[in-house]
């Protein structure tokens, strides 16, 4: 009877070791540091979403220093997480990136300027200094410029632009009259140092035409050759939008999967579940699918911009696939 208890319980040790040896690793990067604009990747980690399709996932945080693009083109990522500007400028400088996914349905883009400025509408930006971000997120300004006609030059009667860093001290410090923000972010962090919503005006990406998609889920070309590494990330995108669905039903608790993940200290709960409530205003409706209408608009906005260094100059191909989401 002891032999078949030890029979037994090698049975058992060896079928657990068999599949955890069975998990498929995969190893995601962040376009920026852990906070709720990423809760679905955590989520569905700790929740097990990953574990049950038979994935082994590490997330890695991004930061000011880290370009996704360079990561996974370095052999650092298996998928990245990425604005499809940056994706599209990346993928016609050699790096072949593909969109296999796109949890993200809507942009969050801002510009957030002081009422006290006098401006009201974008005709009222000419002879002002404006916030913005650059490492790839100036792209989708810059077609908004464009658009309107307006050199980023400080010339007499264009705008000024000011290389503003990832925070909003050049509005508050009167540096600038505008500066870039999210609307999950960035805008609060002004609303927290102060100034109130009368304060300001705002104008959405979106609502000016010029609005691009963000957060989308890349993948090397080459790897997509491979239909297991499909299969891959089949499984992942699956369980990543299980996650960003049980994300918007259980908000609070989100946001402290998210909080327990923050290893730097530096985020706070009332920040993460405020940031959480307007991320799945973003991610909502979404199946992760990429909509084909969504991408030829960013793709229209970028060929829009022109300028001494455009995004990219010619209209991508093969920079997307369904194939990812489509398989069974």
């Amino acid at each position: 009877m002891k032999k078949l208890l030890l029979a037994a319980t090698a049975m058992t040790i060896g079928f657990g070791a068999a599949a955890a040896q069975a998990q498929e690793k995969v190893t995601l990067q962040l376009k920026w540091v852990t906070q709720a604009q990423f809760a679905g990747y955590y989520v569905a980690k700790d929740k097990g979403f990953y574990k049950e399709a038979g994935l082994d996932v590490t997330i890695k945080p991004g930061g000011p220093d880290i370009a996704p693009p360079q990561v996974i083109a370095g052999g650092g990522a298996d998928v990245i997480v990425e604005w499809m500007p940056a994706a599209l400028a990346a993928r016609e400088k050699g790096v072949g990136l593909v969109n296999i996914a796109q949890p993200f349905k809507r942009s969050g883009m801002m510009l957030t300027c002081r009422k006290d400025t006098g401006i009201k509408s974008p005709d009222d930006f000419k002879g002002k200094t404006l916030g913005v971000w650059f490492f790839g997120n100036e792209y989708p300004f810059m077609a908004w410029m464009s658009r309107l006609g307006l050199k980023t030059d400080g010339s007499a009667g264009n705008v000024k632009v000011v290389k503003q860093g990832f925070n909003v001290d050049p509005l508050l410090q009167k540096q600038a009259d505008c500066v870039s923000t999210m609307t999950y972010n960035e805008y609060w962090q002004v609303i927290d140092a102060g100034l109130k919503a009368d304060d300001l005006v705002t104008f959405k990406y979106a609502d000016q035409g010029v609005s691009t998609m963000e957060d989308g889920l890349y993948a090397l070309e080459s790897k997509l050759a491979d239909p297991k590494f499909v299969a891959t990330m089949s499984k992942f995108v699956k369980a990543s939008m299980k996650g960003w669905d049980y994300a918007r039903a259980n908000q609070s608790e989100a946001a402290k999967i998210v909080l327990d993940n923050d290893t730097t200290g530096a985020q706070t709960e009332k920040h993460q579940v405020r940031m959480m409530g307007e991320i799945n205003k973003l991610t909502e409706g979404s199946t992760g699918k990429l909509d084909t209408a969504d991408y030829d608009r960013t793709v229209k906005t970028l060929l829009s911009a022109g300028g001494e260094a455009p995004v990219i100059t010619k209209e991508p191909k093969g920079a997307w696939t369904h194939a990812v989401v489509d398989a069974k």
